[in-house]
């Protein structure tokens, strides 16, 4: 039985975490599926973006207890695979967090690139609740986007943010009514979606360099490579021409 269900409409595949029974816990099974899922996405030529999501009732509750009771190093860093995988995604990656993403199911949304929340969304750590330090990344991301005192109040703490909280504090990047959580996250990555292909993928690239820039000098330096590539590509010059053609057109008139 398959735990992924995967959709291609305008450019978008839109991935499914669908094991509802378990809440979409993230098995040895389900890693396994989305690391191969997005391996193939990224080679795709039809696909420009990516949205995550969970069959309800939630996004993710976290990793498969089975697996974390058989716990291993070869174990747990094939469960990391998962999330792993779409965090090294060269496509465009937007979590549309559908209800509790726990554990390993919040590393799920951290790895995307941008989460959009439901207002029923629940961000939660809770590996001390299990007497367990949390891995993956956990605490580097969350430090990253909550800062050291909001990672600490979710991870220490056991703080629990809602998709209007995750918002606010900047760990979402907007919070809408649940009936409208799937439309928006695949509006935003149809627009990417619609970009040159090498482009986005240098994009995200440059985005990625950036986190370990010294200084503005350097990065202007990383960004000039970069734009003067694209400068040489058809794209550019296309869309150039169809620019200066639509500005002659308006001073004609």
């Amino acid at each position: 039985m398959g735990f992924l269900h995967t959709d291609i409409s305008d450019r978008v595949a839109v991935l499914t975490l669908d094991d509802p029974g378990r809440r979409n816990a993230l098995s040895l099974a389900m890693a396994e599926e989305i690391a191969t899922s997005l391996g193939a996405l990224a080679t795709a030529g039809d696909v420009g973006a990516v949205v995550l999501t969970g069959r309800p009732p939630a996004f993710s509750a976290g990793a498969d207890l089975a697996d974390l009771d058989e716990a291993s190093r070869e174990r747990l860093t094939r469960i990391y695979d998962g999330f792993l995988a779409v965090s090294r995604c060269p496509l465009p990656t937007i979590a549309a967090v559908n209800g509790p993403a726990i554990g390993a199911g919040l590393n799920l949304a951290l790895a995307c690139d941008v989460r959009i929340a439901g207002r029923s969304a629940r961000f939660e750590s809770r590996f001390l609740d299990l007497a367990l330090h949390p891995g993956g990344g956990h605490t580097f991301l969350l430090r990253g986007l909550l800062g050291p005192q909001g990672a600490a109040a979710v991870v220490l703490l056991g703080e629990s943010l809602d998709g209007e909280s995750a918002a606010r504090r900047g760990l979402a990047w907007a919070a809408v009514d649940d009936d409208a959580l799937l439309e928006t996250a695949l509006g935003l990555a149809r627009r990417a979606a619609q970009a040159p292909p090498e482009l986005l993928r240098r994009l995200k690239a440059t985005l990625r360099a950036m986190g370990g820039v010294r200084d503005h000098d350097e990065a202007v330096a990383l960004e000039l490579e970069a734009q003067l590539w694209s400068t040489g590509r058809e794209e550019f010059r296309s869309r150039l021409g169809d620019l200066r053609r639509r500005i002659a057109g308006s001073r004609r008139s």
